[in-house]
């Protein structure tokens, strides 16, 4: 297993991605791997006090398969991809060692289901939402992203400017995700969009041409029009209506005992430049599709 280190502490300025939203620094951030953060009573958040899973051991779900750049070749222990890094990041700040970190995998509808979790977190591009907050718990979010359409060369949709362009067409997108909400909110096609269970089942329903287009968040229609799609093609990318892009955060179970340590966490990692440098690592490439209108 390669070990992955802490980056550099960077100016996020430089850094920052166009995805993602500017942070204030701490002037004075938890040290990294110390369990210097405390939970909302004022415990520590250290190995010895969190009441995990497993005592002693940090267990972190991900989806199977997990796609790149989130995880690099489906292997989230390697630390390889923006993903696996963040949770690797997580640990060390919460005071686990690499060998301390056990990957378990959990179908991304799943996990957002009411119930007990396998896991003490799951990272898998959860977007948080207030309704997904009635059943589960979010950490502070670790990723602002956009969502994207994505087509073929060829079809209908390539060469869209506009939504108004994408309106007339057959598009699809993962059930329970929020690239189904930006479809059928902000480009609000006039025929019912189609709803896959999966990204793999809508890429396929795409090289097979039963739909125009499908909507990815934006890293992910990256990795898939340049490693996955014949001839993929970016149409651009889907604002929200207020112009900012959803956040990612790590989910929890419900009323969990380690959420505030989590979140703090995370806070630290955003503090002192460690999660726009591993933005920067992993998912720099981000910045180049069109904004459609």
């Amino acid at each position: 297993m390669r070990r992955r280190t802490r980056p550099p502490l960077l100016l996020a300025a430089a850094l920052v991605v166009a995805a993602c939203a500017p942070q204030e620094e701490s002037t004075d951030p938890p040290a990294a791997g110390t369990g210097a953060a405390t939970d909302g009573a004022g415990g520590a958040c250290t190995p010895e006090q969190l009441e995990t899973l497993e005592p002693g051991t940090l267990t972190v779900a991900t989806d199977e398969p997990a796609y790149e750049p989130w995880v690099v070749g489906d292997a989230p222990e390697t630390g390889e991809g923006f993903e696996a890094a963040v949770a690797y990041a997580v640990a060390g700040e919460l005071g686990y060692g690499e060998d301390q970190v056990t990957w378990t995998r959990v179908p991304f509808n799943a996990a957002i289901q009411p119930g007990e979790r396998p896991f003490d977190f799951d990272i898998n591009q959860f977007s948080i939402t207030e309704e997904r907050r009635q059943a589960v718990d979010f950490s502070s979010p670790y990723y602002t992203v956009s969502q994207a359409v994505i087509t073929v060369a060829g079809s209908s949709a390539e060469g869209a400017a506009s939504l108004e362009d994408l309106r007339g067409l057959r598009l699809g997108a993962q059930v329970a995700s929020t690239s189904l909400d930006a479809l059928t909110q902000v480009i609000a096609p006039e025929t019912e969009p189609v709803v896959f269970n999966t990204n793999d089942d809508a890429k396929l329903a795409l090289q097979n041409g039963q739909v125009d287009g499908i909507v990815v968040d934006l890293p992910t229609a990256f990795y898939i029009t340049a490693a996955e799609l014949e001839n993929g093609v970016i149409v651009g990318q889907v604002a929200t209506p207020e112009g900012t892009g959803d956040q990612f955060g790590l989910l929890l179970e419900k009323d969990s005992p380690l959420t505030d340590c989590v979140s703090r966490a995370v806070d630290a990692l955003r503090e002192d430049g460690t999660l726009a440098a591993l933005e920067q690592e992993w998912l720099a490439d981000v910045a180049d599709a069109p904004v459609l209108g």
